[in-house]
């Protein structure tokens, strides 16, 4: 069997990512949380995720400056930015730095579990999909 998906979720909003992680776990995911952007980036070099949940709003260092610092890091992470603007600058800036694709939170959590987990189903047949 294979070992499971490693996930970074990386969220400045303790009970949001207690939920996500909760359920991540559940569908068989490895979960690895970081509550900052400086964090994440430790993360990521120590880590190694497979995929990567990025909040935009966060302190220390946004969610947009993260993925520009992870793109010289690893330039092959799929990352999903989570937002709760749907703001066209964001969206171009997080595409220039190759992010993977954006899950707008809403205040519907079992939307945007949904949204999440139907996401990271997608990167893995993808990067499965491309190891052939």
């Amino acid at each position: 069997m294979a070992d499971p998906k490693k996930v970074l979720v990386v969220d400045d909003d303790p009970d949001f990512m207690e939920v996500i992680r909760r359920r991540l776990r559940a569908d068989g995911y490895e979960v690895i949380t970081a509550a900052d952007g400086e964090e994440a980036l430790k993360k990521v070099k120590e880590a190694k995720p497979d995929v990567m949940l990025l909040d935009v709003m966060m302190p220390k260092l946004d969610g947009l400056k993260v993925l520009r610092k992870i793109r010289k890091i690893n330039k092959q992470l799929p990352v999903y930015i989570l937002t709760a603007f749907s703001n066209p600058e964001r969206f171009g800036l997080a595409k220039k730095y190759d992010a993977a694709g954006f899950i707008v939170k809403t205040n519907n959590l079992k939307q945007e579990i949904s949204n999440i987990t139907n996401s990271l189903n997608l990167a893995s047949r993808y990067h499965l999909s491309r190891r052939r």
